[in-house]
């Protein structure tokens, strides 16, 4: 029987989601699905991540970027949307913060604009149909660096 207040067991782990404080790293979604980015939604908060908020296009994602900051850990930029794409979008981003980490989310075959995304200062990049274990394991990467 575990009591609150137990000592954590042996293989208990902190979600990738949290930072060593325990608080939860802030996390902007910026893509035109609703599919993806409920998909993406889900799969970082049943992590502990904390979706601050989601935007439908380049344009509302630089702005929503701008809202947030400094209180934003991560954006995750879908590559290809309306109004204003996510390389645009990635460099408007870079361009008022330099330090901002985002990871480019791309359908296959896009491999030409996911390196002109990273040489645009991208930290990493995803690919759709998004897969649960490489979408952590790219986003833990990212915020390490």
């Amino acid at each position: 029987m575990k009591i609150k207040g137990d000592a954590g067991g042996i293989g208990e782990r902190k979600p990738d989601g949290q930072r060593v404080d325990g608080e939860s790293y802030r996390v902007l979604i910026v893509d035109d699905s609703m599919f993806v980015t409920k998909q993406m939604g889900q799969i970082l908060t049943s992590e502990g991540f904390q979706v601050v908020a989601t935007a439908g296009d380049g344009e509302e994602g630089v702005q929503k970027y701008k809202e947030l900051y400094p209180n934003i850990d991560l954006v995750t930029m879908d590559i290809t949307m309306p109004k204003m794409d996510g390389i645009t979008a990635l460099e408007k981003i870079i361009e008022f913060d330099k330090e901002a980490k985002v990871i480019m989310v791309s359908a296959l075959g896009k491999q030409d604009l996911v390196k002109k995304s990273l040489l645009s200062g991208a930290k990493n990049y995803i690919v759709k149909p998004l897969d649960r274990k490489k979408v952590l394991e790219r986003i833990v990467m990212s915020l390490n660096k």
